[in-house]
């Protein structure tokens, strides 16, 4: 702060944009988003007034981080390539090794090329540099990428990978005194425990152990939260995995108590250490201690999760203002440029004159009607420009309100109550028949259900994999309620690929309907099925879900309800989302067909999605 008042009072125009970028990214650390924000934009727009490559490249570093802090990967590449590319002009090697390693995350995994190239890079600029921090940061990205390759099924790249992070804790040893950033330390020694955990079988326990120890140690000397909980975590899953219960829950109970010792608590970690108490008093089969960590993790669980609903509206929010301000400077560039086009104008029409005054009259006579026209032209320009703003605004709040909106409802309809009383019902009925192994059965799956419902409600895509699986979930707690007395059956053509991204909770509510209007009302002795198929239209870019039953019908539906005004929440907001796709695939929609009677006396009802792939 200091050096931005003194860049200030000399006029330092230059010294003024980096002392705001270097603000802007201790903010940052601190997690100060607002101020975060303002001096990095601060530092963008002063940069931008003057001709110094230097101050560019620093506030358009500034602007990155700032980009990528609220989740806006393209724009944060934008600036950090800019800032990249004058870096190198320049030939910081420190300042472009950093970058270089941030800019390969970012290319993951769509990239792998790219992450490659920027790695490398990164870490070649790094070691010209000879500063030890810049170096484990450039060393971190490329044995990031190594990990991710032996992740995705490339195993022979194991022993390399293993390798060049043993080099990096070698390096870290050396060079400890010198590194500023003690996370780094604390990630490589995790890295390094995770390809252990992951790799050949039987591992190397004391490596694993001792990585894992040291990283322990770097969380709680300098209180980093990430380090020490996946410090614990890795070592609590190892003994899980292991079958050493008794040391996996003395762990998670250590961690637990250090938690609750410090004046703030990390909500995510807890709710993670009782869930693992949870798979081992399940995997134990005590029912008793399941339930205590159980109220636990819930309680922790919903703090973590207003914590995250909290950060993401924040960064929505930073998010438009920022998009806005950037807008408004880009409208000022453009008057500006107007601005120095009406100057030269203004030079030329005094060169005519000072030529020949014959000519004065009739060139000052034009040139007014000129100016005139041009004057109106920017008045009207400027005045289409405010308006464009004030569109842009008022689109961008009612559109964020309205997704906003109709996401929590969606969260609020999607658990029907009624299959919520039955199901606990069901399971109160297991217990006083004593059959508790049933009873465990059927609540496992309606949590694991519900969990899912809660997950998912939040993400803007999933696969059609958790979309299939968390389908089959709910209808096998349908199948155990209803007493098994239907069947399903989910089928996928052969061009369907599993790993495309549909919108979530899209399908459940019309089998929910399936099952409670169709199926269930059968005869007893009348055999229900349930069918459910997948086809892909790659040229509308389309993914065709069709639902068909066995039931009594829609006309047989209707006439067993008592309020004809009831209509499924669910599958009223699940309407609305279709009209919201409209506006990105036209050909999004919703056909429902009631199924006559054929030759084998059987109907039902056909139901036709057609969701846009995302």
């Amino acid at each position: 702060m200091a050096a931005l008042q003194a860049s200030q009072k000399d006029g330092n125009k230059e010294d003024e944009a980096i002392c705001n970028a270097y603000l802007a990214l201790t903010h940052k650390r601190l997690l100060h988003l607002k101020e975060f924000m303002k001096y990095a934009e601060t530092s963008y727009d002063i940069a931008n007034s003057i001709k110094s490559n230097r101050a560019k490249a620093f506030a358009n570093t500034a602007m990155g981080y700032l980009k990528s802090y609220t989740d806006d990967k393209s724009q944060a590449l934008t600036f950090f390539l800019k800032a990249y590319a004058l870096f190198n002009t320049m030939q910081s090697d420190d300042q472009s090794a950093k970058l270089g390693a941030d800019i390969s995350y970012l290319f993951s995994p769509n990239s792998q090329e790219k992450v490659k190239k920027y790695a490398d890079e990164g870490l070649s600029f790094a070691e010209k540099s000879g500063n030890p921090e810049s170096i484990l940061h450039a060393r971190l990205a490329v044995g990031s990428y190594l990990s991710d390759l032996v992740a995705a099924g490339e195993t022979n790249r194991w022993q390399e990978a293993v390798s060049f992070f043993n080099q990096t804790i070698t390096f870290i040893e050396k060079n400890e005194a010198k590194i500023d950033s003690k996370s780094n330390i604390g990630v490589a020694y995790i890295n390094l425990a995770a390809l252990y955990m992951n790799g050949p079988k039987p591992i190397d326990e004391q490596a694993f152990l001792l990585a894992l120890e040291k990283a322990l140690i770097i969380g709680k000397q300098y209180g980093i939260k990430s380090v020490y909980r996946s410090s614990m975590g890795l070592r609590g899953q190892y003994y899980v995995a292991k079958g050493d219960y008794r040391t996996a829950e003395s762990l998670f109970k250590e961690g637990i108590s250090y938690q609750q010792n410090l004046p703030y608590k990390d909500n995510y970690l807890l709710a993670a250490f009782y869930d693992c108490l949870k798979n081992i008093a399940a995997e134990e089969k005590d029912y008793k201690a399941y339930h205590e960590y159980d109220t636990f993790f819930i309680k922790y669980n919903t703090l973590k999760y207003d914590e995250s609903t909290q950060q993401i509206l924040q960064n929505a929010d930073a998010k438009y203002e920022s998009e806005k301000k950037m807008v408004r400077i880009q409208q000022l560039e453009q008057e500006n440029k107007l601005q120095k086009k009406n100057q030269l104008l203004g030079y030329g029409i005094s060169a005519v004159l000072l030529i020949g005054l014959i000519f004065m009259y009739r060139s000052y006579y034009f040139r007014q009607r000129y100016h005139q026209k041009r004057e109106d032209f920017l008045q009207q320009q400027q005045a289409n420009n405010e308006l464009k703003m004030e569109l842009l605004e008022k689109e961008t709040l009612e559109n964020l309100a309205e997704k906003l909106s109709l996401e929590r409802r969606l969260l609020q309809s999607q658990m029907d109550p009624h299959f919520i009383f039955n199901a606990l019902g069901n399971i109160q009925g297991m217990i006083l028949r004593k059959d508790m192994d049933l009873a465990v059965l059927y609540l496992g799956k309606f949590a694991k259900l519900s969990r899912k419902v809660l997950e998912q409600s939040r993400m803007e895509t999933i696969t059609l994999e958790e979309e299939i699986q968390t389908l089959e979930n709910y209808i096998e707690l349908q199948q155990l309620r209803l007493n098994q007395s239907f069947d399903y059956q989910i089928a996928l053509a052969s061009s369907v690929d599993e790993q495309l991204h549909i919108p979530p909770l899209l399908i459940q509510p019309f089998i929910e309907n399936a099952i409670e209007h169709g199926l269930k009302p059968l005869e007893a002795f009348q055999k229900g099925m349930l069918s459910i198929s997948f086809e892909e239209e790659q040229e509308e870019n389309l993914l065709i879900c069709t639902i068909k039953d066995n039931g009594i019908g829609l006309t047989a539906s209707r006439k067993q309800k008592t309020d004809d005004s009831h209509r499924s929440l669910s599958t009223k907001i699940t309407d609305e989302r279709l009209l919201l796709m409209l506006k990105d695939n036209s050909q999004a929609k919703l056909e429902v067909r009631e199924l006559t009677l054929d030759h084998d006396g059987q109907q039902g009802c056909m139901v036709t999605l057609y969701i846009p792939i995302l």
